[in-house]
């Protein structure tokens, strides 16, 4: 994120938030899915006031979903699978957050913790479509934020995405490979301070996003990048920059 002030433009700061998480899935009979999220922030700010840097643990999550839907049709090439899964989650207080409540720019240093230092509650759906070699995904989420110690609150966030697929055959007979491309929106409420709203806060963001999985067997190494269409942060001074993703996914 880069930001620089209307009134004064000699204050600035450019913020490059990293995250390595590990997360694993399992299944509890035919219905259920478990998941877990552990991840590692590593935050870098850049500013008219010098340069800081800040990694560790961040906020644990746990998710649990029920399988709504579960049906195929077809067979060979024309077969149609659909899976709908509900769900919700907790996200616990495990990252640090060391804010002083009477800091002018309390906001700024809320947003560069490593964590929240609150218990948070997440209700979510995930649907996923295949035809054939084509694929459509549509996942949405809602954050419940809690307050913490320091009395201080982010704002309720509303998440969703979709992804269109193909699969595209191989020269290797074991190997997939899948490119996607998808369309991304957040809204997050205002955050607030001792129950009082904090201006400038909270946001909108709209990106559209490209990427490419590439499978071999059971295992999936893939990216994709996000590029800003849209945004609203801090009336304008805040401007989010393109977003990146690695992952390495390992099926038992």
């Amino acid at each position: 994120f880069s930001t620089r002030l209307h009134d004064d433009p000699t204050q600035f700061s450019n913020d490059w938030y990293h995250t390595a998480e590990v997360w694993t899935g399992f299944n509890i009979g035919k219905r259920f899915q478990v998941l877990a999220f552990l991840p590692f922030s590593f935050v870098h700010q850049m500013s008219d006031e010098g340069s800081s840097n800040r990694s560790g643990l961040g906020d644990v999550a746990f998710l649990l979903n029920y399988k709504l839907i579960d049906q195929s049709s077809g067979t060979g090439a024309g077969k149609t699978q659909q899976q709908l899964y509900i769900g919700g989650g907790i996200k616990l207080a495990t990252g640090k957050f060391d804010i002083d409540p009477a800091d002018p720019d309390v906001a700024a240093a809320a947003n560069s913790q490593l964590g929240t230092g609150s218990t948070d509650y997440m209700v979510n759906a995930m649907y996923n479509l295949h035809h054939g070699r084509f694929g459509f995904s549509a996942n949405a989420n809602y954050k419940i934020n809690g307050g913490n110690d320091a009395d201080y609150t982010f704002g309720n966030k509303v998440s969703a995405n979709t992804f269109l697929y193909y699969s595209l055959p191989a020269p290797s007979a074991n190997m997939v490979l899948t490119p996607s491309v998808g369309f991304l929106a957040e809204h997050a409420n205002s955050n607030s301070l001792a129950g009082k709203e904090l201006t400038l806060t909270g946001g909108s963001l709209y990106t559209v996003a490209g990427g490419l999985d590439i499978n071999f067997g059971k295992t999936s190494l893939g990216f994709n990048a996000q590029l800003p269409v849209s945004q609203k942060f801090a009336d304008g001074q805040t401007k989010s920059k393109v977003k990146a993703m690695v992952h390495l996914t390992f099926s038992l």
